[in-house]
């Protein structure tokens, strides 16, 4: 367990657990086909880029919100803290980094739901896995995600790997804040093929992964990692590479419908920020 107590900034969390009902499943998919959206969608979402989740959000069907909070989720529990504390962090970091860049930085939120909820991009729903809505600047996370990663891509787990997760989430805010995103998507809606779009949604979630490795840099110094621990986030970046995805759901690796990157890659941008701590050199699109 990294040393989360050294931190004392908080984010901006939203509690909305156990207000709602559990999600069904996205399209009336079984069992099965929940683990493959788990899968296909994880950190940064959709099989088709930005666009494509915000599309499968919009069409998701939210059941009427219950309007009192059950006593469990009632005043702040462990997870609750742990995700203000890591939000809180990361908002530290890029605030510096803006400020030095004589920017701005408006801090996002990130709301802990189960099952469903409402955001500005429709319903966020558990299938749809983390994700991040860029008309209301929130990150969507439902916390038993991390116990499907585990279980369905045999993930190491552990709070570094939910924390980078978080980060890479805070990274596609960035991306939304300087520019990236509207560029990616104009690039897309102009690409003659959809491998031409898929590569440009791989460039943007790698560089997400740098991101959340100029965030873990920052705290290197600061005594909240113990030895080796940051290993659990290269875990976690390796676990989702497409490749291994699909080689689990399909038993073929198809490069051409990759939409995050291979885990070589992930791992490898992330490391990237991670050694270096300086966001130049996250430039994927170059």
């Amino acid at each position: 367990m990294a040393r989360w107590d050294k931190l004392r900034t908080r984010g901006n969390v939203e509690d909305r657990r156990g207000v709602g009902r559990p999600a069904a499943a996205v399209g009336g998919l079984g069992a099965i086909g929940v683990v493959v959206v788990l899968l296909i969608s994880m950190l940064g979402g959709g099989g088709g880029g930005l666009e494509d989740i915000v599309g499968q959000l919009q069409e998701t069907q939210v059941p009427q919100q219950a309007s009192v909070q059950p006593e469990e989720f009632q005043g702040e529990d462990d997870y609750e803290v742990f995700a203000s504390t890591v939000l809180g962090s990361t908002d530290e970091t890029w605030g510096q980094i803006f400020v030095a860049s004589e920017l701005t930085y408006a801090e996002p939120t990130l709301v802990l739901f189960r099952g469903s909820t409402q955001s500005a991009c429709g319903g966020a729903n558990s299938a749809v896995g983390p994700h991040y809505c860029p008309p209301d600047q929130t990150i969507y996370l439902d916390e038993t995600f991390f116990d499907e990663m585990t279980r369905s891509l045999g993930a190491q787990g552990g709070d570094v790997a939910e924390a980078y997760v978080i980060a890479h989430e805070v990274g596609h805010h960035i991306q939304n804040q300087i520019g990236v995103m509207d560029e990616v998507r104009k690039a897309q809606q102009a690409a003659g093929s959809q491998a031409e779009g898929n590569a440009l949604s791989v460039q943007m979630e790698l560089q997400a992964d740098c991101f959340a490795g100029v965030w873990a840099h920052s705290l290197r110094d600061e005594g909240v990692f113990l030895p080796n621990e940051i290993q659990e986030a290269i875990d976690a970046a390796a676990a989702v590479g497409d490749d291994r995805i699909q080689q689990r759901v399909q038993g073929q690796i198809s490069p051409e419908r990759w939409t995050h990157g291979s885990s070589a890659q992930r791992v490898e941008w992330f490391t990237r920020g991670f050694d270096t701590g300086d966001p130049s050199q996250c430039d994927t699109f170059s």
